[in-house]
């Protein structure tokens, strides 16, 4: 059964930095891409960051371009989510998810078919 881990949430001042960490127990780590997507209360599910299993493709929400940075240990099978000049409006439970032999860097949560349970990070004014 694949298992997904969260760690790293948190509560934080605006400005400040966090780096989500992500434990994955799948065998097929190292040949699957991996996402990061956030729910804020009240609203959908939406995408953060992926990255391709080879740890060079990435793409990223417009939201958070030029502030967060995602990467890979496949040696560790573990995917990390680098944030920084957080905001309060990144407050929001941030979740991991896998997709399994992927090719393509998937923005949508139906493309993704393993999910860990979230990390709360809160970002306060």
């Amino acid at each position: 059964q694949v298992q997904l881990v969260e760690s790293g949430g948190g509560l934080v001042q605006a400005g400040g930095s966090l780096r989500l960490s992500c434990a994955a127990s799948t065998r097929t780590f190292s040949s699957d891409v991996m996402g990061w997507f956030r729910q804020a209360p009240g609203k959908e599910r939406e995408f953060v960051a992926t990255i391709h299993w080879n740890g060079i493709r990435t793409l990223y929400a417009d939201s958070v371009k030029g502030r967060s940075t995602i990467s890979r240990d496949n040696a560790k099978s573990t995917v990390y989510l680098q944030m920084n000049s957080l905001k309060p409006e990144d407050t929001a439970v941030y979740y991991c998810a896998a997709d399994p032999g992927g090719v393509r860097l998937g923005v949508r949560p139906v493309q993704y078919r393993y999910w860990g349970q979230g990390t709360q990070v809160t970002v306060s004014s």
